[in-house]
Protein backbone atom coordinates (compact mmCIF):
# COMPACT_ATOMS: atom_id res chain seq x y z
CA UNK A 1 0.00 0.00 0.00
CA UNK A 2 1.30 3.76 -0.53
CA UNK A 3 0.02 6.84 1.49
CA UNK A 4 -1.26 9.81 -0.44
CA UNK A 5 1.90 11.67 0.32
CA UNK A 6 4.35 9.11 -0.27
CA UNK A 7 2.11 8.56 -4.01
CA UNK A 8 2.62 12.39 -4.47
CA UNK A 9 6.51 11.67 -3.97
CA UNK A 10 6.66 8.50 -6.73
CA UNK A 11 4.90 10.61 -8.86
CA UNK A 12 7.88 13.74 -8.78
CA UNK A 13 10.40 11.09 -9.03
CA UNK A 14 9.00 9.33 -12.03
CA UNK A 15 9.28 12.93 -13.95
CA UNK A 16 12.41 13.11 -12.57
CA UNK A 17 13.46 10.02 -13.96
CA UNK A 18 11.85 11.15 -16.71
CA UNK A 19 8.41 9.61 -17.09
CA UNK A 20 6.49 12.85 -16.98
CA UNK A 21 2.91 13.48 -15.28
CA UNK A 22 1.40 13.99 -18.89
CA UNK A 23 2.53 10.60 -19.82
CA UNK A 24 1.27 9.03 -16.64
CA UNK A 25 -2.35 11.20 -17.14
CA UNK A 26 -2.26 9.31 -20.28
CA UNK A 27 -1.61 6.02 -19.08
CA UNK A 28 -4.17 6.44 -15.88
CA UNK A 29 -7.49 8.45 -18.31
CA UNK A 30 -7.05 4.69 -20.24
CA UNK A 31 -7.20 2.62 -17.36
CA UNK A 32 -10.49 4.70 -16.58
CA UNK A 33 -11.92 3.89 -19.51
CA UNK A 34 -11.41 0.11 -19.85
CA UNK A 35 -12.93 0.02 -16.33
CA UNK A 36 -16.08 1.96 -17.80
CA UNK A 37 -16.01 -0.63 -20.89
CA UNK A 38 -16.83 -3.17 -18.43
CA UNK A 39 -19.23 -2.28 -16.69
CA UNK A 40 -21.08 -0.61 -19.83
CA UNK A 41 -21.50 -1.10 -23.81
CA UNK A 42 -20.61 0.51 -26.10
CA UNK A 43 -23.14 3.13 -26.70
CA UNK A 44 -24.31 3.96 -23.58
CA UNK A 45 -24.19 7.23 -21.46
CA UNK A 46 -21.42 8.35 -19.40
CA UNK A 47 -20.89 11.69 -17.52
CA UNK A 48 -17.25 12.52 -16.79
CA UNK A 49 -17.34 15.15 -13.86
CA UNK A 50 -14.03 16.32 -14.02
CA UNK A 51 -12.24 18.63 -11.27
CA UNK A 52 -10.03 21.52 -12.00
CA UNK A 53 -6.41 19.49 -11.01
CA UNK A 54 -4.54 16.42 -12.06
CA UNK A 55 -7.37 14.23 -10.86
CA UNK A 56 -10.44 15.71 -13.41
CA UNK A 57 -7.44 15.38 -16.02
CA UNK A 58 -7.30 11.73 -15.80
CA UNK A 59 -11.03 11.76 -16.81
CA UNK A 60 -10.34 14.02 -19.47
CA UNK A 61 -8.23 11.88 -21.27
CA UNK A 62 -10.54 8.94 -20.18
CA UNK A 63 -12.96 10.90 -22.46
CA UNK A 64 -10.68 10.62 -25.60
CA UNK A 65 -10.78 6.95 -24.76
CA UNK A 66 -14.49 6.35 -25.47
CA UNK A 67 -15.28 7.41 -28.42
CA UNK A 68 -17.55 4.50 -28.92
CA UNK A 69 -20.01 5.90 -25.84
CA UNK A 70 -22.46 9.05 -25.77
CA UNK A 71 -19.87 11.04 -23.26
CA UNK A 72 -20.90 14.06 -21.76
CA UNK A 73 -17.84 15.55 -19.63
CA UNK A 74 -18.90 18.39 -17.29
CA UNK A 75 -15.57 20.58 -15.83
CA UNK A 76 -16.41 22.19 -12.68
CA UNK A 77 -15.67 25.59 -13.51
CA UNK A 78 -14.04 27.91 -16.12
CA UNK A 79 -11.47 26.30 -18.45
CA UNK A 80 -9.10 28.81 -17.94
CA UNK A 81 -8.99 28.25 -13.78
CA UNK A 82 -7.94 24.53 -14.60
CA UNK A 83 -4.44 24.56 -12.31
CA UNK A 84 -2.34 21.88 -14.10
CA UNK A 85 -1.13 22.54 -17.69
CA UNK A 86 -1.16 18.96 -18.45
CA UNK A 87 -4.96 19.10 -17.48
CA UNK A 88 -5.76 21.98 -19.67
CA UNK A 89 -4.24 20.76 -22.76
CA UNK A 90 -6.33 17.55 -22.26
CA UNK A 91 -9.00 19.95 -21.90
CA UNK A 92 -8.39 21.97 -25.31
CA UNK A 93 -7.98 18.51 -26.83
CA UNK A 94 -11.50 17.98 -26.14
CA UNK A 95 -13.07 21.03 -27.25
CA UNK A 96 -10.66 20.70 -30.86
CA UNK A 97 -12.38 17.50 -30.88
CA UNK A 98 -15.44 19.41 -30.97
CA UNK A 99 -16.62 16.56 -28.07
CA UNK A 100 -19.25 17.90 -25.60
CA UNK A 101 -17.81 19.28 -22.97
CA UNK A 102 -19.07 21.49 -20.88
CA UNK A 103 -18.06 24.15 -18.56
CA UNK A 104 -20.37 24.45 -15.27
CA UNK A 105 -20.05 27.64 -14.24
CA UNK A 106 -22.75 27.18 -11.05
CA UNK A 107 -22.71 23.43 -9.90
CA UNK A 108 -25.75 23.86 -7.86
CA UNK A 109 -27.60 23.85 -11.08
CA UNK A 110 -25.48 20.61 -12.25
CA UNK A 111 -27.85 17.96 -14.22
CA UNK A 112 -26.32 15.14 -14.70
CA UNK A 113 -29.40 13.79 -16.66
CA UNK A 114 -29.42 10.02 -16.65
CA UNK A 115 -26.35 8.46 -17.72
CA UNK A 116 -25.51 5.06 -17.61
CA UNK A 117 -22.55 5.59 -16.06
CA UNK A 118 -20.64 8.39 -13.79
CA UNK A 119 -17.06 8.92 -13.93
CA UNK A 120 -15.81 11.07 -10.61
CA UNK A 121 -13.04 12.87 -11.65
CA UNK A 122 -13.41 15.33 -9.06
CA UNK A 123 -10.48 15.09 -6.26
CA UNK A 124 -7.55 13.32 -5.57
CA UNK A 125 -5.69 11.75 -3.44
CA UNK A 126 -4.24 14.88 -2.07
CA UNK A 127 -7.32 16.23 -0.60
CA UNK A 128 -9.14 15.96 2.43
CA UNK A 129 -11.99 17.12 4.44
CA UNK A 130 -15.77 18.13 3.50
CA UNK A 131 -15.91 19.42 0.03
CA UNK A 132 -16.13 22.35 -0.89
CA UNK A 133 -18.29 23.89 -3.60
CA UNK A 134 -18.62 23.43 -6.51
CA UNK A 135 -17.29 19.51 -5.90
CA UNK A 136 -20.01 19.52 -3.14
CA UNK A 137 -23.00 20.30 -4.89
CA UNK A 138 -21.11 18.12 -7.75
CA UNK A 139 -21.23 15.21 -5.57
CA UNK A 140 -24.97 15.07 -4.34
CA UNK A 141 -26.02 15.45 -8.31
CA UNK A 142 -23.04 12.52 -8.60
CA UNK A 143 -25.75 10.89 -5.65
CA UNK A 144 -29.24 11.49 -7.42
CA UNK A 145 -28.77 9.51 -10.38
CA UNK A 146 -29.74 5.85 -10.85
CA UNK A 147 -25.95 5.34 -13.01
CA UNK A 148 -22.95 3.41 -12.29
CA UNK A 149 -20.25 4.95 -10.85
CA UNK A 150 -16.55 4.87 -11.45
CA UNK A 151 -14.19 6.86 -9.12
CA UNK A 152 -10.84 8.23 -10.33
CA UNK A 153 -7.63 7.06 -8.24
CA UNK A 154 -10.42 7.64 -4.77
CA UNK A 155 -14.26 8.38 -4.81
CA UNK A 156 -14.56 12.80 -3.97
CA UNK A 157 -15.04 12.76 0.01
CA UNK A 158 -13.36 9.61 0.55
CA UNK A 159 -9.74 9.88 2.61
CA UNK A 160 -7.25 7.51 0.19
CA UNK A 161 -5.33 7.28 4.14
CA UNK A 162 -8.17 6.59 6.59
CA UNK A 163 -11.24 5.30 4.92
CA UNK A 164 -12.91 8.39 6.63
CA UNK A 165 -15.93 9.62 4.80
CA UNK A 166 -16.63 13.40 4.30
CA UNK A 167 -20.20 14.85 4.42
CA UNK A 168 -21.39 14.77 1.81
CA UNK A 169 -18.96 11.83 -0.65
CA UNK A 170 -19.69 9.73 -3.66
CA UNK A 171 -20.61 6.56 -2.69
CA UNK A 172 -18.69 4.66 -6.09
CA UNK A 173 -19.46 1.00 -7.19
CA UNK A 174 -16.07 1.21 -8.75
CA UNK A 175 -12.74 2.72 -8.36
CA UNK A 176 -9.57 2.82 -10.51
CA UNK A 177 -6.79 3.44 -8.33
CA UNK A 178 -3.07 4.22 -9.65
CA UNK A 179 0.31 2.16 -8.74
CA UNK A 180 -0.58 0.64 -5.73
CA UNK A 181 -3.80 0.45 -3.83
CA UNK A 182 -4.55 3.10 -1.08
CA UNK A 183 -4.86 2.36 2.49
CA UNK A 184 -8.42 4.22 2.67
CA UNK A 185 -10.03 1.74 0.11
CA UNK A 186 -8.80 -1.45 1.52
CA UNK A 187 -12.69 -1.82 2.77
CA UNK A 188 -14.37 -0.82 -0.43
CA UNK A 189 -15.53 -3.13 -3.00
CA UNK A 190 -14.25 -3.19 -6.64
CA UNK A 191 -11.06 -1.70 -6.41
CA UNK A 192 -9.01 -1.95 -9.43
CA UNK A 193 -5.13 -1.40 -8.92
CA UNK A 194 -4.17 -0.38 -12.92
CA UNK A 195 -0.38 0.07 -13.46
CA UNK A 196 0.33 2.89 -15.66
CA UNK A 197 3.88 2.85 -16.21
CA UNK A 198 5.65 4.25 -13.02
CA UNK A 199 9.15 2.73 -13.02
CA UNK A 200 10.06 0.73 -9.57
CA UNK A 201 13.23 3.23 -9.70
CA UNK A 202 10.47 5.97 -8.71
CA UNK A 203 10.43 4.27 -4.92
CA UNK A 204 14.12 2.78 -4.73
CA UNK A 205 15.64 5.74 -5.78
CA UNK A 206 16.15 9.43 -3.32
CA UNK A 207 15.01 12.03 -6.27
CA UNK A 208 13.69 15.73 -6.44
CA UNK A 209 9.99 14.21 -5.55
CA UNK A 210 11.51 13.37 -1.75
CA UNK A 211 12.18 17.08 -1.59
CA UNK A 212 7.96 17.73 -1.64
CA UNK A 213 8.81 15.94 2.10
CA UNK A 214 10.16 19.01 3.18
CA UNK A 215 8.59 21.68 1.40
CA UNK A 216 5.09 21.08 2.75
CA UNK A 217 5.99 21.86 5.96
CA UNK A 218 5.13 24.58 8.45
CA UNK A 219 7.46 28.57 7.91
CA UNK A 220 7.02 29.53 11.80
CA UNK A 221 9.44 30.10 14.16
CA UNK A 222 9.49 27.06 16.23
CA UNK A 223 8.37 24.54 13.60
CA UNK A 224 12.14 23.47 12.23
CA UNK A 225 13.79 22.96 15.05
CA UNK A 226 16.77 23.55 17.29
CA UNK A 227 20.14 21.43 15.96
CA UNK A 228 22.83 20.92 19.00
CA UNK A 229 25.62 20.26 17.76
CA UNK A 230 28.44 18.42 20.26
CA UNK A 231 31.88 18.30 18.59
CA UNK A 232 35.17 19.66 18.05
CA UNK A 233 38.49 19.38 20.14
CA UNK A 234 40.96 18.26 18.20
CA UNK A 235 39.31 20.05 14.51
CA UNK A 236 37.41 23.15 14.72
CA UNK A 237 35.38 23.02 10.87
CA UNK A 238 33.79 19.67 11.11
CA UNK A 239 31.36 21.04 14.19
CA UNK A 240 31.02 24.55 12.84
CA UNK A 241 30.20 22.85 9.17
CA UNK A 242 27.70 20.55 10.76
CA UNK A 243 26.19 23.18 12.54
CA UNK A 244 25.96 25.56 9.62
CA UNK A 245 24.42 23.06 7.36
CA UNK A 246 21.29 22.44 9.77
CA UNK A 247 20.61 26.60 9.68
CA UNK A 248 21.20 26.49 5.89
CA UNK A 249 18.89 23.70 6.11
CA UNK A 250 16.23 25.19 7.57
CA UNK A 251 16.73 24.09 11.12
CA UNK A 252 15.48 27.45 12.95
CA UNK A 253 18.69 27.71 15.19
CA UNK A 254 22.12 25.70 16.05
CA UNK A 255 24.12 25.55 19.10
CA UNK A 256 27.60 24.44 18.89
CA UNK A 257 28.87 22.34 22.60
CA UNK A 258 32.70 22.38 22.36
CA UNK A 259 35.28 22.31 24.34
CA UNK A 260 36.66 26.10 25.90
CA UNK A 261 39.91 25.73 24.11
CA UNK A 262 38.32 26.02 20.79
CA UNK A 263 35.62 28.53 21.39
CA UNK A 264 36.70 31.52 20.14
CA UNK A 265 37.96 29.55 16.24
CA UNK A 266 34.58 27.80 15.93
CA UNK A 267 32.68 31.26 17.04
CA UNK A 268 34.40 32.49 14.21
CA UNK A 269 33.47 30.68 11.38
CA UNK A 270 29.74 32.08 11.36
CA UNK A 271 28.16 34.39 13.75
CA UNK A 272 24.86 32.53 13.65
CA UNK A 273 26.22 30.11 15.61
CA UNK A 274 25.76 29.82 19.59
CA UNK A 275 28.36 28.89 20.76
CA UNK A 276 28.44 27.06 24.44
CA UNK A 277 31.49 26.01 25.61
CA UNK A 278 32.57 23.60 28.36
CA UNK A 279 35.84 23.44 30.23
CA UNK A 280 38.68 21.69 28.88
CA UNK A 281 40.09 20.75 25.25
CA UNK A 282 37.99 18.06 24.61
CA UNK A 283 34.67 16.11 25.55
CA UNK A 284 35.15 13.62 28.44
CA UNK A 285 33.24 11.72 30.74
CA UNK A 286 32.71 14.82 33.24
CA UNK A 287 31.07 16.94 30.80
CA UNK A 288 28.40 14.10 29.67
CA UNK A 289 25.41 15.21 32.07
CA UNK A 290 25.31 18.80 31.66
CA UNK A 291 25.22 18.31 27.66
CA UNK A 292 22.07 15.23 28.10
CA UNK A 293 20.36 17.87 30.16
CA UNK A 294 20.71 20.63 27.95
CA UNK A 295 19.82 18.33 24.85
CA UNK A 296 16.93 16.64 26.75
CA UNK A 297 15.75 20.36 27.90
CA UNK A 298 16.04 22.94 25.46
CA UNK A 299 17.20 21.34 21.74
CA UNK A 300 15.26 19.07 19.63
CA UNK A 301 17.79 16.78 17.69
CA UNK A 302 21.53 16.19 18.52
CA UNK A 303 24.15 16.10 16.34
CA UNK A 304 27.72 14.29 18.06
CA UNK A 305 30.75 13.10 16.50
CA UNK A 306 31.94 15.62 14.10
CA UNK A 307 35.74 16.78 15.00
CA UNK A 308 35.51 15.13 18.43
CA UNK A 309 38.80 13.11 17.95
CA UNK A 310 39.47 9.49 19.63
CA UNK A 311 40.70 9.93 22.57
CA UNK A 312 39.86 7.55 24.93
CA UNK A 313 38.38 9.89 27.16
CA UNK A 314 36.34 11.09 24.34
CA UNK A 315 35.32 7.59 22.93
CA UNK A 316 34.09 7.14 26.34
CA UNK A 317 32.22 10.36 26.68
CA UNK A 318 30.40 9.75 23.23
CA UNK A 319 28.94 6.36 24.60
CA UNK A 320 28.20 7.76 28.12
CA UNK A 321 26.52 10.13 26.31
CA UNK A 322 24.25 8.19 23.75
CA UNK A 323 23.93 5.54 26.40
CA UNK A 324 21.58 8.40 28.11
CA UNK A 325 20.47 10.56 25.31
CA UNK A 326 16.61 9.60 25.00
CA UNK A 327 15.91 12.03 21.65
CA UNK A 328 16.54 12.38 18.61
CA UNK A 329 20.14 12.33 16.75
CA UNK A 330 22.83 11.80 14.09
CA UNK A 331 25.95 10.15 14.76
CA UNK A 332 28.88 10.84 12.66
CA UNK A 333 32.88 10.24 12.58
CA UNK A 334 34.31 9.56 16.05
CA UNK A 335 31.03 9.22 17.80
CA UNK A 336 30.04 6.47 15.43
CA UNK A 337 32.17 3.44 16.66
CA UNK A 338 30.55 3.28 20.17
CA UNK A 339 26.97 2.61 18.82
CA UNK A 340 27.55 -1.01 18.69
CA UNK A 341 28.13 -0.91 22.21
CA UNK A 342 24.81 1.42 23.27
CA UNK A 343 21.92 -0.07 24.16
CA UNK A 344 19.24 2.87 23.80
CA UNK A 345 15.59 3.78 22.73
CA UNK A 346 16.89 6.91 20.99
CA UNK A 347 16.03 7.91 16.86
CA UNK A 348 19.79 7.62 15.95
CA UNK A 349 21.02 8.00 11.97
CA UNK A 350 23.89 6.79 11.33
CA UNK A 351 26.29 8.59 8.64
CA UNK A 352 29.40 6.02 7.88
CA UNK A 353 31.89 6.33 5.45
CA UNK A 354 33.02 2.97 3.85
CA UNK A 355 35.65 2.35 7.04
CA UNK A 356 33.12 3.77 9.48
CA UNK A 357 30.63 0.88 8.33
CA UNK A 358 32.81 -1.74 8.77
CA UNK A 359 34.02 -0.61 12.06
CA UNK A 360 30.05 -0.72 12.80
CA UNK A 361 30.39 -4.50 12.20
CA UNK A 362 29.47 -4.05 8.16
CA UNK A 363 30.57 -5.87 5.81
CA UNK A 364 33.55 -4.50 3.77
CA UNK A 365 32.58 -3.79 0.20
CA UNK A 366 33.70 -1.75 -2.93
CA UNK A 367 30.52 0.64 -3.08
CA UNK A 368 27.50 0.45 -0.90
CA UNK A 369 25.43 0.37 -4.96
CA UNK A 370 24.91 -2.92 -5.82
CA UNK A 371 25.53 -4.07 -1.98
CA UNK A 372 22.34 -2.46 -0.91
CA UNK A 373 21.99 -5.93 1.13
CA UNK A 374 24.88 -5.10 3.03
CA UNK A 375 23.61 -1.47 4.83
CA UNK A 376 20.18 -3.53 5.17
CA UNK A 377 21.67 -5.99 7.05
CA UNK A 378 23.54 -3.46 9.05
CA UNK A 379 20.58 -1.50 9.96
CA UNK A 380 18.57 -4.29 11.02
CA UNK A 381 20.92 -5.69 12.62
CA UNK A 382 21.80 -2.20 15.08
CA UNK A 383 18.23 -1.10 15.02
CA UNK A 384 19.12 2.59 13.58
CA UNK A 385 18.43 3.90 10.23
CA UNK A 386 22.15 4.16 8.60
CA UNK A 387 23.08 6.05 5.98
CA UNK A 388 26.08 4.55 4.32
CA UNK A 389 28.31 7.50 2.57
CA UNK A 390 30.35 6.37 -0.97
CA UNK A 391 30.14 7.11 -4.75
CA UNK A 392 26.49 6.52 -3.95
CA UNK A 393 24.89 6.68 -1.07
CA UNK A 394 22.47 3.99 0.46
CA UNK A 395 19.93 4.61 3.41
CA UNK A 396 18.11 1.76 5.12
CA UNK A 397 16.67 1.32 8.21
CA UNK A 398 16.82 -2.91 8.01
CA UNK A 399 13.40 -2.56 6.31
CA UNK A 400 13.33 0.04 3.71
CA UNK A 401 16.49 0.87 1.60
CA UNK A 402 17.00 3.76 -0.67
CA UNK A 403 19.29 4.83 -3.21
CA UNK A 404 20.60 8.43 -3.42
CA UNK A 405 23.12 8.92 -6.81
CA UNK A 406 23.04 12.98 -6.30
CA UNK A 407 26.73 14.52 -5.57
CA UNK A 408 29.54 15.08 -8.04
CA UNK A 409 33.55 13.23 -7.68
CA UNK A 410 35.26 16.32 -5.99
CA UNK A 411 32.93 15.48 -3.30
CA UNK A 412 35.31 13.49 -1.92
CA UNK A 413 36.85 16.53 -0.35
CA UNK A 414 36.98 16.60 3.46
CA UNK A 415 33.54 18.48 5.19
CA UNK A 416 31.11 17.29 2.92
CA UNK A 417 30.21 14.68 4.95
CA UNK A 418 29.51 17.25 8.37
CA UNK A 419 27.37 18.82 6.59
CA UNK A 420 25.16 16.40 5.15
CA UNK A 421 24.80 15.90 9.21
CA UNK A 422 23.95 18.59 9.75
CA UNK A 423 21.31 18.82 6.92
CA UNK A 424 20.28 15.52 8.19
CA UNK A 425 19.74 17.05 12.13
CA UNK A 426 17.17 19.59 10.41
CA UNK A 427 15.44 17.53 8.36
CA UNK A 428 14.86 14.85 11.39
CA UNK A 429 13.33 17.83 13.43
CA UNK A 430 10.34 17.19 11.42
CA UNK A 431 10.48 13.77 9.40
CA UNK A 432 10.74 10.27 10.49
CA UNK A 433 14.87 8.83 11.04
CA UNK A 434 14.73 6.89 7.09
CA UNK A 435 12.73 10.12 5.65
CA UNK A 436 15.04 12.74 7.08
CA UNK A 437 18.07 10.48 5.76
CA UNK A 438 16.89 10.09 2.56
CA UNK A 439 16.02 13.58 1.90
CA UNK A 440 19.44 14.75 3.81
CA UNK A 441 21.53 12.86 1.35
CA UNK A 442 19.47 14.30 -1.54
CA UNK A 443 20.07 17.75 -0.48
CA UNK A 444 23.95 17.60 -0.10
CA UNK A 445 24.58 15.68 -3.09
CA UNK A 446 22.72 18.28 -5.21
CA UNK A 447 23.97 21.51 -3.41
CA UNK A 448 27.36 19.65 -4.64
CA UNK A 449 26.19 19.50 -8.14
CA UNK A 450 25.10 22.83 -8.05
CA UNK A 451 28.42 24.26 -6.73
CA UNK A 452 30.02 22.17 -9.99
CA UNK A 453 27.85 23.88 -12.20
CA UNK A 454 28.87 26.90 -11.08
CA UNK A 455 32.56 26.79 -10.74
CA UNK A 456 35.30 26.73 -13.39
CA UNK A 457 36.46 23.73 -14.76
CA UNK A 458 39.40 22.40 -12.24
CA UNK A 459 38.70 24.12 -9.54
CA UNK A 460 38.32 22.41 -6.39
CA UNK A 461 34.81 22.12 -4.58
CA UNK A 462 34.97 22.97 -0.59
CA UNK A 463 32.38 21.21 1.78
CA UNK A 464 31.84 25.32 2.65
CA UNK A 465 30.89 26.21 -0.63
CA UNK A 466 27.71 23.87 -0.14
CA UNK A 467 26.27 25.82 2.62
CA UNK A 468 24.98 28.86 0.38
CA UNK A 469 23.42 26.68 -1.92
CA UNK A 470 21.32 24.16 0.78
CA UNK A 471 18.28 26.36 -0.05
CA UNK A 472 18.45 26.45 -3.50
CA UNK A 473 18.64 22.57 -3.40
CA UNK A 474 15.73 22.42 -1.54
CA UNK A 475 13.24 24.94 -2.80
CA UNK A 476 14.67 25.60 -6.33
CA UNK A 477 15.09 29.25 -7.91
CA UNK A 478 12.80 31.53 -9.64
CA UNK A 479 14.47 30.46 -12.63
CA UNK A 480 13.82 26.34 -12.18
CA UNK A 481 10.53 25.31 -13.83
CA UNK A 482 7.99 23.56 -11.85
Amino acid sequence: MISADEMAVVDENAAALGVPRKQLMESSGNAVARVVREVADPGASVAIVAGRGNNGGDGLVAARFLSDYDVTVHLLGRAETVSTRIARENWDALVECDADAREVRDSRTLDLGDPDVVVDAMLGTGVTGDPREPERSAVEAVGETNATVVAVDVPTGVDADTGDRADPAVDADRVVTFHDQKPGLSDLDGVTVADIGIPAAAERFVERGDLLRVQSGGGKKGDNGRVFVVGGGPYTGAPALAAQGALRAGADLSFVAVPESVKTPVQGYAEDLIVQPYEGERLEPDHVPDLVETAHDHEDVVVIGPGLGSADETVEAARQFLDTFEGRAVVDADALEVVPEVDTDADLVLTPNSHEFVELGGEEVDDFRGNEEAVESLADELGHVVLAKAKTDVVSDGDRTRVCRAGTPGMTVGGTGDTLAGITAAMLASLDPFEAACVATFVNGSAGELVAEETAPGAGLLASDLLDVVPRAIWGSDEDEG
